[in-house]
């Protein structure tokens, strides 16, 4: 059976979906196998080639797996979006920084992770007021909520964060994702303070300003979530009352 190689283009709003619809990306060379039954023409000359019968003709084995070349990928990538609005074309087309990690597969040199965070750190907006924690109630539901980053979706549509898609949180959540580390006991565990929390904010603004290529959206500096609605996330993990810290 042969292998092709494909490349996942990096869509994620350039990294900003969130972890509702992670849309990851491959590099050129990853190799995803054909589907069951699917056999090469070479493969199956090679299964002839093998049954009982009066001096077989040595067998053929498929020749090395062809690669798809980006260009392709990418063409088909767009095409599935033809019906998509015109400013959603735009966001199928990865920026520096997903460029870099399609290209490395998420496993970039040193000198390339530096450059990405170097990058990704000037996208960063501080709130103006100097205030990180919001209302940690609203960041409850900001965290449960995984509407919004559809093209179908009506315009007054509320994104929401749907951290529990990757992270456990409060620990009375029954369903919750394990692509992320748990969060539970967050502020709590790293004493609420100034340095800590604003280290996370910068982390949910934009992941890649921190980890270079991490999975994790860039929710503030696409536009996904307002500032407030940063804010309030912040207080869910970091408010000693939310039930992040008391259970």
């Amino acid at each position: 059976m042969t292998k092709l190689h494909v490349s996942m283009l990096a869509l994620a709003l350039g990294g900003a979906l969130s972890c509702t619809a992670p849309i990851a990306s491959l590099a050129a060379d990853q190799p995803i196998a054909k589907p069951a039954g699917a056999m090469s023409k070479a493969a199956d000359k090679t299964v002839e080639a093998t049954k009982p019968g009066p001096s077989p003709a040595p067998a053929k084995t498929a020749s090395a797996a062809s690669k798809v070349s980006p260009e392709t990928v990418d063409g088909y990538i767009k095409a599935t979006f033809g019906k998509a609005p015109e400013d959603w074309q735009q966001r199928i087309v990865p920026d520096e920084t997903m460029q870099a990690c399609n290209k490395y597969r998420n496993d970039v040199p040193h000198e390339v992770g530096d450059a990405i965070m170097k990058r990704e750190i000037t996208k960063v907006v501080y709130p103006a007021d100097g205030k990180f924690l919001g209302n940690w109630k609203e960041g409850a539901k900001i965290a449960n909520n995984g509407q919004g980053g559809q093209f179908s979706d009506k315009p007054e549509t509320v994104h929401g964060g749907n951290c529990y898609a990757c992270h456990q949180m409060a620990k009375s959540e029954v369903s919750f994702g394990t692509l992320g580390p748990s969060l539970t006991h967050y502020g709590k565990d790293r004493n609420y303070t100034e340095a800590e929390i604003k280290q996370a904010y910068t982390k949910i603004y934009n992941s890649q300003a921190v980890v270079p290529c991490s999975n994790m959206p860039r929710f503030g500096t696409n536009g996904f979530l307002t500032e407030q609605q940063i804010k309030d996330v912040m207080a869910f993990l970091f408010d000693p009352e939310s039930p992040v810290n008391k259970e």
